[in-house]
Parts: structure tokens; C-alpha cells; sequence
């Protein structure tokens, strides 16, 4: 009997440490500095972490916590990162957004992240300071299933493709460019690259592609990335895109791929030969290795939505025994017209919720029509929504608001529609635009439905496509149309399997609505995910249950004049 009730003891006390020690705490210490570095053959200045371009992969498992110690060292510039998709429920002031959840890490000064990585998913990081993220300032985030969990599909091993595009022009040049009267362009990409890998103005299929020249790898950087596989295994790809301006197109030769993950959100599997990818996204597709073994094959990434004068890039998929370095021997997968925007729309359509997936409510509280234009400011080009254009102020707004300072911000209203008369299809008849500091504040625990409306640029006949990314939170997609949304068009929500994602592409002047719960206390940032209409001020703050937030780090909210009263006022 006693040794039963020891027996039972010790299992108890299993159980409760198993579940006590479930969840990890996961330390690193890192410091972000410039390296001279050749990702497309070119050397050039990197934004690094630790020596490191990319930067690190971080691994965790969900529930994890995360405590990461970030020095800057770039000497003549702040600093922050954005930890792309994890949704930081409790930790606001570690989204990292500068002016928006924090304020920028200063040189020589450091800054403790500590989050919860609370869902299992394909995830990445990313500056969000100036145009850093454009520098080399990204790295991968992956987060695992925590103990005893398990994926809804099963695989026998898994690569990670973090995709970007790489700019020979230095960000300062790119920012003061966008900032100029009159604007000037930063133009295409030299090069795209596959885990900081890429060439520029060359082919590594040059004897297969008419007109290309072949490429000389000059540096171990620039080496393209080898995927080496087993025959007859499945294999998950990790895909993550933190471009700076180029949407992209994914295809691996002679093989297919099936889609299961979206933003950290399994998916109802579907199966491709080639798939879309904008900046901001992430997803996990599956690929069977059923082919010949007597030949490697070509990953290639294109550009789409943009005129494409920017080379693709190659990655291989190696099969024993061929060596890593021999080339396919057929033509890499041609990416389809960047102007195919019906094969764009046949892609996005097809992303439903898995099964068992999180419901939206059936109803908005309220909601919320964004424009988006392009417009002139006193001779500058600006991006705006609703005719105001993003300014960012000198003290967060997580700050400000939790501890009612006054004059931080623009405390008026923002527009939440746009004039019924206003034709999307044609440029502004007034193309003026206004900027500002205010925010959206809704009701907290309210639920929100957002109409994203794109529209016609300056020029005429111009639209372009946009992906916006919604910080702290997922949000269900209900659906995409062309042309101005009209109220009828509610009918057409998708209420049944509609995807949650946290970023979401809007088509060339269509619209895109989406619905989330504003649950989760502090200020966020919604914006294009493309870093120069960023820049330019194409975004919107919203905020939400703001007098819940707790143990904000003061060092977080003490930057500018008014932040400076809470150190005067002993507050936090």
C-alpha cells in the first residue's frame, strides 16, 4: 500500500513539474551593428546582429517566453525590433514599434525584450526604425508545437526560406529621396534573395535562360542555398517574406506544393505549382521529393505586381547523390506575368481557415472604411488614408495614452470613411493631403470590421498592390472585391472558414475587409508592409483597452518632451 501511494505521489509530482516546466525561458543577448557583406556578389554594408546577415533564427516552442537583450551599436542611430506576427498579449511595449509601443534604442544602449510566443507558426523579426528592415535588419522567428502537441500534418524534415529584396543604394540615400521635393524613386531591387543569398545582373541558369550572362560567385555570400533531400519525403518549406518593395512568386521545378500554414494559422490544404507571397506574409507549404533522382531542381522567386527588372532568384533542391553543386538541368520555373492579377486573386481565394478553426463573431460593433491614395503636401509625395497621412510623434503612444499626457499626440478624431462620391478608378480631383499624430481608439473587447479600399494613384491608370500588416492581433479576411466597396457587398462575408492572417494583400483598386476582436490592451500599428509607402505615411494607429496595460518598462515611453514628464512626475 505504501509503495502504491508513492507511486502515486511520484506521478503526481511528474505531472505538476512536467507542467511547471512545460514552458522554457529562452535567453539571448544580441547587438545590432553594420558589417561589410556581398548578398548579391556586391559587398556592401549589412545591418547585422551579432555578425550575423540574416540575423539569428530564433527557435522556441509555444508558451515559450522570450528574453532577448538588444545593444545597439550602430553608433549614430536608434534601434528597434518588431517580432513580426507574435501577437504580445500582456507585453505591448515589446512589439517594437518606435513612437508607437517604444521608443528607439539609443547607440551604445540596450533593451530587454520579454515576450510570450504564445502560437505555434512560421513567424520572422524585423527593424522598425527609418527603413532599417531594407538595411539587412530580419532574421527568422520559427515557433514549434509546445510538448505533447502535434501539427494537424506530418512531414519528415523542413527547410526555412526567408525571401527579401536587396537595394545596392543605401536606405539614407532611399529615405532622403522619398522625402525630396520633388520625391525621387528608389526604383527596382538590384537582387532578391533566399536567406541573404542572391546575384545581381546575372543567371545562375545563364546556359538555359536566352540573353543572361552567367554569374561568378565571388564571395562564400552570395553561394546559392541548397536544400539537400532524400527521395520519397516529405519535407516542409518554411516561407517568410520580409521584402522591402517586391511581391513575389514561389516555384520549385517539377515538384508541387501544398499549402497548410498562413501567418501562424493552419489553412485547409490546397496544392500549387507555383504561389504568391507579399511582404509581411509567411506560410508553410509541403513538398514531396517524388521526382528523379539523376537531377537536381531549381527554386525559383520572381517579381509580380511591379514591372520586372529585377533577376530572380535561384535556390536548389539536391538529391543524393548528385553533388549540392550541380545545376538542374532544366530551365528554372518561368514567374508568370507581373500583371496577371487574376492568377494573384485565384491564389489569395483559395486560402480558407483550416477546419476546427477559430469563428469570426457573426457582427461588427463597428467599422471602419481606409482609403488608400496617393497625394502632394506642400510639393512632397505622400501616401495617406483617408486624406491623412502617418506622422509619428516624438513619445509613444503606449506611453502617452496609459498615463493621459497631454499635447504628445494629435487627439482628434480620424476620419473613418471616405467621401461616397470619391471614384477609385481615377486620380483624386484634389489630390491634397493632410498628416497628422491622431489614432483610432476603440472599445475595448468591441469587435471591428475594416474595409480596406485601394484606389488610383496620382498618375493616371496606376494602382498598386498593397499588403497590410496589422500588429497585435489576427484578423479574419471576409472577403475581396474590385472596384469601390458598396454595402451590399456585406452579403458576400465570408462567415463559414474565413482565414485568420495578421497581414493581408489589397489587388490593384479593389477592396479587402477584414474583422478582429480588440482584446488585446495597448496601441498597434496598421500599415503597408511596403517600406517606402511606410515612409511615406501609409498607415493607422489603433489603440484598445490602453488603462489595462501593466509593468510598462519606464525606459520604453521616456523618450521626448512629454515623455520626459513621466520621469519628472516619478511616473511610471
Amino acid at each position: 500500500m505504501a509503495n502504491a501511494l508513492l507511486l502515486f505521489i511520484a506521478c503526481v509530482v511528474s505531472v505538476l513539474l512536467h507542467a511547471a516546466g512545460g514552458a522554457t525561458v529562452r535567453r539571448f543577448k544580441w547587438e545590432v551593428g553594420y558589417i561589410y557583406a556581398s548578398p548579391d556578389c556586391e559587398e556592401k554594408l549589412v545591418m547585422a546582429i551579432n555578425g550575423q546577415f540574416p540575423g539569428p533564427t530564433i527557435r522556441a516552442k509555444a508558451g515559450d517566453t522570450i528574453h532577448l537583450q538588444l545593444k545597439n551599436t550602430l553608433h549614430t542611430e536608434g534601434v528597434v525590433i518588431h517580432w513580426h506576427g507574435i501577437r504580445q498579449h500582456g507585453t505591448p511595449w515589446a512589439d517594437g514599434t518606435a513612437s508607437i509601443s517604444q521608443c528607439a534604442i539609443n547607440p551604445e544602449e540596450s533593451f530587454l525584450y520579454r515576450f510570450k510566443v504564445d502560437k505555434a507558426g512560421t513567424y520572422f523579426y524585423h527593424g522598425h526604425y527609418g527603413m532599417q528592415r531594407a538595411a539587412g535588419l530580419y532574421g527568422s522567428l520559427i515557433v514549434d508545437v509546445s510538448d505533447g502537441e502535434e501539427e494537424p500534418f506530418q512531414y519528415d524534415g523542413e527547410f526555412n526560406l526567408l525571401l527579401s529584396d536587396w537595394y545596392h543604394t543605401s536606405i539614407y540615400d532611399q529615405m532622403v529621396g522619398l522625402s525630396s521635393r520633388p520625391m525621387k524613386w528608389i526604383g527596382e531591387p538590384q537582387s532578391l534573395l533566399i536567406n541573404g543569398r542572391g546575384q545581381t545582373n546575372c543567371s545562375l541558369a545563364a546556359s538555359l535562360v536566352p540573353g543572361s550572362s552567367a554569374c561568378e560567385l565571388t564571395s562564400k555570400d552570395c553561394e546559392p542555398v541548397v536544400l539537400k533531400v532524400l527521395p520519397n519525403k516529405t519535407y516542409r518549406l518554411r516561407i517568410a517574406s520580409a521584402t522591402s518593395l517586391a511581391s513575389l512568386n514561389l516555384a520549385i521545378g517539377n515538384h508541387s506544393m501544398t499549402v497548410v500554414e498562413a501567418d501562424g494559422n493552419y489553412v485547409e490544404p490546397f496544392t500549387v505549382d507555383d504561389m504568391d507571397i507579399y511582404s509581411g506574409e509567411s506560410y508553410s507549404v509541403l513538398v514531396t521529393t517524388n521526382q528523379k533522382t539523376s537531377s537536381n531542381y531549381w527554386i525559383s522567386v520572381g517579381v509580380r505586381g511591379r514591372k520586372p527588372n529585377t533577376q530572380s532568384a535561384l535556390a536548389i533542391i539536391n538529391y543524393p547523390p548528385n553533388a549540392p553543386s550541380k545545376l538542374p538541368e532544366s530551365s528554372p520555373p518561368a514567374t508568370p506575368l507581373w500583371n496577371d492579377y487574376a492568377r494573384s486573386k485565384s491564389f489569395t481565394y483559395r486560402i480558407l481557415a483550416r477546419q476546427g478553426a477559430p469563428k469570426p463573431p457573426p457582427n461588427a460593433d463597428k467599422r471602419i472604411a481606409l482609403l488608400n491614395t496617393q497625394n502632394k503636401m506642400d510639393g512632397y509625395t505622400k501616401w495617406a488614408i483617408n486624406n491623412v497621412s502617418l506622422a509619428l510623434p516624438a513619445t509613444p503612444y503606449l506611453g502617452s495614452m496609459r498615463y493621459h499626457l497631454k499635447n504628445a499626440f494629435d487627439t482628434k478624431k480620424p476620419p473613418e470613411s471616405f467621401p461616397s462620391d470619391y471614384d477609385v478608378m481615377r486620380p483624386a480631383k484634389n489630390q491634397n493631403t493632410t498628416q497628422s499624430t491622431n489614432a483610432y481608439v476603440f472599445q475595448f473587447n468591441s469587435t471591428i470590421d475594416v474595409i480596406l479600399q485601394n484606389a488610383n494613384a496620382i498618375a493616371e491608370n496606376v494602382s498598386e498592390i498593397h499588403p497590410w500588416h496589422l500588429h497585435g492581433h489576427d484578423f479574419w479576411v471576409l472577403g475581396y472585391g474590385d472596384g469601390r466597396f458598396q454595402e451590399k457587398d456585406v452579403s458576400t462575408f465570408n462567415l463559414k472558414n474565413p482565414p485568420l492572417r495578421n497581414t493581408v494583400v489589397i489587388f490593384p483598386y479593389g477592396w479587402t475587409a477584414l474583422r478582429f476582436i480588440a482584446d488585446n490592451p495597448g496601441v498597434w500599428a496598421f500599415h503597408c508592409h511596403i517600406e517606402p509607402h511606410l515612409h511615406m505615411g501609409m498607415g493607422v494607429v489603433f489603440a484598445e483597452g490602453v488603462e489595462n496595460v501593466r509593468n510598462v518598462p519606464t525606459e520604453a515611453i521616456t523618450c521626448g518632451m512629454t515623455g520626459k514628464m513621466l520621469i519628472n512626475n516619478h511616473l511610471p
